[in-house]
């Protein structure tokens, strides 16, 4: 190639910067800029076409412009490239380099693989000899093959690195939005939510900030987010219009996510035929309400092709679902499945299902038995394209629950476990408290024993047509998307395990903590990494050790769920007691005496938790009432148990307050003093806690702490 012919190359082929670039206005949270260096010093070579091959285009040629490489896009004759990004379809290229490079990658994916093809989200990642290749079926499999990448830093350039096949475990891959369109005079714009204002929407209209949506969806993409639905599950008469008048909104929304391989989703009512439709009736089994939802889950789709379905709560805390009209829980989500069937669309069809009007003298009724009473019997009358979504307990996104039994009951219907990534009772982004660990202990649970198939197993199913993994989103219009820095780690654990449900959630933290806090950008790359997992890897157990112990769960202030408040809901409708007495505390939920939830297990834990010489101490008390002076598999009482946790506990949130402070001045310094404020408040309302329980429960029982420390 002469010099003329190389600057005609340049001018057609070479991609330059985009003129406009759109910068970030808020933290770049585990994207920042200097994540993609290793990849920006690069010559790349991007063969394809497609939406997303166009988004993976753009990334590139944003980091090549910052970092000095180069990124062409199938030229049709000779360069020399260190990376190669294709899609196995397109045509060959005369460049001997590249076609060496996807020769290698074939030959390794015959090697890695079973003969099974990549998938429309798989990737593989080779090396032929100075040249990086990545080879997918399928665009989206370039832009997760970016995104890994990225995260390999410059060990994707290892001449000795081996190939890695890349595949997700699960289809759908999901966040649930709790966010209000209209300000909800209670919960505000964000139902539950920790970190400001909605991405999506503000008093009653769109937000239309396109670029924030951009970002974020870069985000989920980087995790291996593909599912969002966008307005709260408890759907008002503002967000029912979502579905007909103001589908347009809904729309705008999937354009902007749609280039990062997110599919939108959206929360309806049950009622809508009778709400939007000026139907007489919602019933599931009336012929005019089932061409209403045809009819206009068609128009949904003609607005939105690739809209992914309905989200669904339904007969449970005041929304209207089959109950009405004397059917069940598989009639009403069937109704809905038929009107998606035609267009591949899935309805996901909440199990939190309980009645909330509980009187609190009778100890027979049992909150946590509900969706299993509810749900179990319906087993297989559930179309194909249902998905239920079940809490990974049995009652509400506590610090410490069983495992939800649902899991292990229905093999013949397809089920999601649904996660909590805002922190509604685990701190509320205002402590620290990585959720990794107690997500893959739930995920790793055996139900049937140990050594059997696992939740993991269950919500991947055969051939990956499993429910999958969704979460209730902790993102907010704050500066640092979740509010505490720290906390975005918990969003970014959450789209890993959804690829991966089996992954070691340290090694997660430690590809967060690498790209978050990149080495190259970081004073003492060493001290950070340490110190964060010193922080971080087992705060779920210090907010546990200073909250609800032994499983009892709740003891929180009423409405807010903020802080203690230890009998705040112990005579209330919710359903949600500890039963402290002057003899004893904990909910007995035996079958031999108690309200028959432990029978709801296969027979091993069953067994396990019908004793309480053999249920785990962790769990002791939401499966049994005991004595204060029942001693636990540790070699301490219940009483004495009590008071060390709390007192290690808050030691514990100290040290960690102790620990951030080493790094002042070593990163950033907005990042820095946001987390120092958050880990004050952390220390103040973990003493509070502290001081609330012991004084509690040593005025219940009477019994003195045996290490004679002050209790008020």
């Amino acid at each position: 190639m002469n010099a003329e012919e190389s600057m005609e190359l340049d001018r057609l082929l070479f991609v330059e910067e985009p003129s406009e670039p759109d910068e970030p206005r808020v933290h770049a949270a585990w994207l920042p800029p200097e994540a993609f260096r290793a990849l920006g010093a690069r010559r790349v070579l991007i063969h394809g076409d497609g939406l997303l091959v166009d988004t993976v285009l753009d990334e590139v040629s944003r980091a090549c412009a910052r970092y000095g490489g180069r990124v062409w896009h199938s030229p049709s004759w000779d360069v020399d490239v260190d990376l190669v990004f294709a899609l196995r379809g397109a045509d060959e290229l005369p460049s001997l380099s590249v076609r060496a490079a996807r020769a290698a990658g074939e030959a390794a994916l015959a090697e890695t693989g079973d003969g099974a093809p990549l998938g429309d989200e798989g990737f593989l990642l080779a090396r032929d000899g100075d040249v990086t290749v990545v080879l997918a079926d399928a665009p989206a499999g370039l832009l997760y093959g970016l995104f890994h990448v990225v995260r390999l830093c410059a060990a994707a350039f290892d001449p000795a690195r081996p190939a890695e096949r890349h595949r997700p475990a699960l289809r759908r891959r999901m966040l649930n939005h709790w966010d209000n369109v209209a300000v909800h005079p209670v919960m505000g714009q964000v139902e539950r939510g920790y970190a400001g204002g909605s991405i999506f929407w503000q008093e009653g209209r769109p937000r239309g900030d396109r670029a924030r949506l951009r970002e974020y969806a870069r985000l989920l993409a980087c995790t291996g987010v593909n599912a969002v639905s966008v307005n709260n599950v408890n759907v008002g008469r503002t967000e029912a219009l979502l579905l007909t008048d103001r589908l347009g909104d809904v729309a705008e929304i999937a354009d902007v996510l749609r280039p990062y391989g997110i599919r939108v989703h959206l929360s309806v009512s049950f009622a809508a035929p009778m709400i939007l439709g000026g139907l007489p009736t919602a019933d599931p089994l009336d012929d005019a309400v089932r061409a209403w939802w045809a009819a206009t889950t068609r128009r949904v789709y003609e607005r939105i092709p690739d809209f992914g379905g309905y989200l669904v709560k339904a007969d449970s805390e005041g929304q209207p679902g089959p109950f009405s009209y004397g059917r069940d829980h598989a009639d009403g989500a069937n109704l809905l499945a038929e009107a998606l069937a035609p267009h591949g669309g899935v309805v996901h069809w909440r199990a939190f299902v309980y009645n909330h009007h509980q009187d609190w003298r009778d100890r027979s009724t049992d909150r946590a038995r509900a969706a299993y009473d509810h749900f179990a019997p319906l087993d297989g009358r559930f179309r194909t394209n249902v998905v239920l979504q079940v809490k990974y307990g049995p009652v509400d996104f506590q610090t410490r629950e069983p495992v939800s039994p649902v899991l292990a009951a229905m093999p013949a219907t397809r089920l999601a476990v649904e996660l909590q990534v805002t922190q509604e009772y685990t701190g509320q982004q205002r402590h620290v408290c990585h959720l990794g660990p107690w997500w893959s202990e739930v995920l790793r649970f055996a139900p049937w024993g140990p050594g059997g198939r696992t939740i993991a197993d269950v919500v991947t199913g055969e051939a990956a047509a499993g429910g999958g993994l969704v979460a209730v989103a902790n993102v907010g219009d704050d500066r640092f998307w979740t509010g505490h820095p720290l906390a975005q780690a918990n969003l970014y654990t959450f789209g890993r395990l959804a690829w991966d449900p089996r992954r070691d959630p340290a090694e997660v933290l430690d590809e967060w903590i690498t790209l978050t806090f990149p080495p190259s950008a970081t004073a003492d790359p060493d001290l950070v990494r340490q110190t964060l997992h010193e922080i971080m890897d087992d705060s779920w157990r210090s907010y546990e050790r200073y909250t609800a112990p032994l499983g009892v769960g709740f003891m929180v202030n009423p409405g807010d769920h903020y802080g203690p408040g230890v009998d705040g809901y112990e005579y209330t409708r919710w359903g949600t007691y500890h039963f402290a007495d002057r003899d004893g505390v904990g909910v007995d939920r035996s079958r031999a005496s108690g309200t028959g939830f432990a029978a709801q297990y296969p027979p091993y834990w069953a067994k396990v938790y019908e004793s309480p010489e053999s249920c785990p101490d962790e769990l002791l008390l939401f499966f049994h009432h005991v004595p204060y002076g029942h001693v636990l598999h540790s070699g301490s009482t219940v009483i004495q148990h009590i008071y060390d946790t709390h007192f290690a506990g808050v030691e514990e949130v100290v040290a960690m307050r102790r620990r951030w402070q080493t790094l002042n001045g070593m990163i950033d310094p907005s990042v820095y003093e946001r987390v120092a404020e958050r880990l004050d408040e952390q220390v103040r309302c973990a003493t509070e806690w502290r001081d609330q329980v012991n004084t509690y429960f040593l005025r219940k029982s009477g019994v003195p702490d045996e290490r004679g420390r002050e209790i008020h």
